[in-house]
């Protein structure tokens, strides 16, 4: 359908062929169309707003660049999301130093064996969760999103990340603990916040 000598772009298939071609239109409306769930990913790998703002950029550079080599447009939304966190992946190897680890953290104890760290994501407001993951340290932050939240096992994490696949449980693990502390100490005691 053209509206005004325009092309609308009826389907995520036209859009994405609409952008493989170059043409601004659809390069806009394809920007839209992730800009606010891909920022919101971008906010859950970064210390900041503006360097999440950043890794969004960066990432759309990518994607329109890369654009081309998308041969099914169907699955644009998963890949656009796969760009995003490898952008964000990388942004952190970049800027962190290589030996940058937070000792404070790494006394806490091993926590007891359960799976009641889906039930942490269900049962708290995700505003007030994105505030909690903010506050874990970068190593700790990566690896519950990419675990918790982005749904790669421990060894994808390990091979993203490029460490062992027993330091990213390691890390999963105190990050777990940590933001079990976190919501004790918001005055939400762990039967009631995972009951």
């Amino acid at each position: 359908m053209a509206l005004f000598g325009r092309k609308s772009y009826q389907t995520l298939t036209e859009l994405v062929l609409g952008c493989q071609q170059r043409q601004p239109r659809a390069q806009r409306a394809f920007y839209e169309r992730y800009q606010g769930r891909m920022l919101g990913v971008c906010v859950r790998y970064a210390r900041t707003v503006a360097e999440a703002e950043d890794i969004f950029q960066e990432a759309f550079l990518k994607v329109f660049t890369h654009i081309d080599e998308l041969i099914k447009p169907e699955s644009a939304d998963s890949w656009v999301k796969a760009v995003v966190v490898r952008t964000a992946i990388n942004y952190y190897h970049r800027t962190t130093r290589p030996q940058e680890h937070l000792t404070s953290y790494e006394a806490i104890s091993e926590p007891p064996a359960s799976d009641d760290h889906l039930q942490l994501l269900a049962g708290y407001d995700q505003e007030a969760l994105l505030g909690l993951l903010a506050r874990l340290p970068d190593d700790y932050r990566l690896v519950v999103n990419l675990y918790l939240v982005e749904g790669y096992n421990h060894a994808e994490i390990a091979t993203l990340l490029k460490i062992p696949e027993a330091t990213a449980r390691s890390r999963f693990s105190r990050a777990r603990q940590l933001l079990l502390t976190f919501v004790n100490q918001h005055g939400i005691q762990r039967h009631e916040f995972l009951g």
